[in-house]
């Protein structure tokens, strides 16, 4: 009997982490998800779709990144699916009738919503052009970025201010809800691969205005001269699955590597950051732990270098210094706050920075709010006394041995907006078109022919709409 064949190279045991917080350190159900949607998919024109898709990506992976909207869709059914999907968050593109761009936050499920008109914005694609070395899509996005907000809270602020201090807080708050919170002590370093900047502008005329920006960190080695950092990176990508002999560098025309480290020919000794040739390191510098893998050594051995290393207590050899550089990815948002309401884009206005009310037109406006409430609730009661009322009278009919449809759903039970008015069944019949269909059938003697059609999947209802 011939061997069956075990898959090895497709079914090979791959280096995962049993859990999501092996990657990042905080991953759990609990975290903010988010959706990012354009209201009116079909009207806003290929720019904002592609502003769109660029912001799923900076909110990866806390984020439906695949979502397809349809025309037919409208905010309603989002909001609906935020509970069972446990979605946090609603970001809503739309333009407008003048073709402004604007951008809405809202968070789910009660509000607030926080309306900004994006004034300014540049694609992903425009940034990467324009960049001289742009950063590659890796493995940047397998973990939320960190989040930093710069002056949100001005010291002068109180609740008479253009901007109100609650006003500012609850906008802080907001924001910052929009990613899992990051521990210090848990967090690994390696999983912090982003940064998400906004910037809140200052401005005296009571505008509120945030600069959207995101970058992606890299470091560097400091301390090496460029050959040296060549021959570290090729000895690396010798050394790993993927070697590339295009990285190496061509010593083919130098009699020594000497001259390589000097710089060739003509060079004036050993090259270091100032006299390599190339730009100064100007940013940050911090000290890291290697990550090297080292062989198990004896007790004794690890006992003689202990006594030999005395003299140099504390001093760490895994310690290395890294230069920390920021590479931006895209999109550029300069967002316009001008409305803040609660709920979910139908509230009651909290802010606006257009329109301003006095204390008597606000105290009529609490009072209209008022009273929708109460009509709701009473609704909401009339509702519920009717459905239960049509639930005893069709437990009373099965008592009396009345035949009733269990498969019949109450359209009262759910909410009446979700269905049309036009009446129209299954088949697209209107109204009681179909009884009287079946009725015909019945007085001509021709039930019988249907019921045999009907077996057989077929139907003549067709016909004797046309007559």
């Amino acid at each position: 009997m011939v061997k069956r064949r075990s898959k090895k190279r497709t079914h090979a045991g791959a280096n995962n982490p049993a859990t999501p917080a092996a990657v990042n350190g905080h991953a759990n159900s609990r975290d903010p998800k988010s959706m990012v949607i354009r209201i009116g998919a079909g009207e806003v024109g290929t720019s904002i779709s592609q502003l769109a898709t660029d912001v799923r990506r900076v909110m990866e992976p806390g984020t439906a990144t695949r979502l397809k909207e349809r025309k037919g869709n409208r905010l309603r059914d989002y909001v609906t699916m935020c509970g069972p999907l446990g979605v946090t968050h609603l970001l809503l593109f739309s333009r407008s009738e003048s073709g402004n761009t604007n951008l809405r936050l809202a968070v789910a499920p009660r509000g607030p919503t926080f309306h900004f008109r994006v004034e300014k914005y540049s694609l992903t694609k425009d940034i990467r052009r324009a960049q001289r070395h742009p950063l590659g899509g890796g493995k940047e996005y397998i973990t939320p970025p960190l989040l930093v907000m710069n002056n949100f809270s001005s010291p002068s602020a109180d609740a008479n201010s253009k901007v109100p201090r609650h006003l500012e807080s609850l906008t802080t708050t907001a924001f910052q809800s929009l990613f899992p919170p990051i521990n210090p002590q848990t967090t690994p370093l390696k999983s912090i691969r982003r940064i998400l900047l906004l910037n809140r502008e200052e401005s005296d005329d009571g505008t509120f205005i945030v600069n959207f920006r995101h970058y992606a960190i890299t470091t560097k080695a400091v301390g090496l001269s460029k050959p040296l950092r060549r021959l570290n990176a090729a000895e690396k990508m010798l050394k790993s699955k993927k070697g590339k002999k295009g990285g190496l560098p061509n010593l083919g025309k130098l009699k020594d590597i000497s001259e390589f480290m000097i710089g060739g020919e003509d060079g004036e000794g050993y090259m270091t950051d100032g006299t390599s040739g190339s730009e100064p390191d100007t940013d940050a510098e911090v000290e890291v732990l290697e990550t090297v893998a080292k062989r198990v050594q004896s007790s004794k051995t690890r006992a003689t270098e202990q006594d030999s290393d005395d003299e140099e207590a504390g001093a760490n050899d895994n310690v290395e210094r890294r230069a920390v550089k920021l590479v931006e990815l895209g999109p550029r948002m300069r967002l316009r706050m001008t409305k803040v309401e609660e709920g979910i884009c139908s509230g009651k206005v909290m802010w606006h920075e257009y329109v301003h009310k006095t204390k008597d037109e606000i105290k009529e406006l609490e009072k209209r709010w008022e009273q929708r409430k109460r009509e709701k609730e009473a609704r909401k009661k009339q509702q519920k006394e009717n459905v239960e009322k049509k639930r005893k009278a069709k437990a009373g009919n099965k008592k009396a041995g009345g035949e009733q449809d269990d498969d019949e759903m109450d359209v009262d039970e759910y909410d009446s907006d979700m269905y049309g008015d036009d009446g129209f069944d299954s088949e697209g019949l209107e109204g009681d078109a179909e009884e009287q269909v079946n009725a015909r059938l019945e007085k001509n003697g021709e039930w019988e022919d249907e019921e045999q059609e009907i077996a057989k999947g077929r139907s003549s209802k067709k016909k004797y709409l046309k007559r």
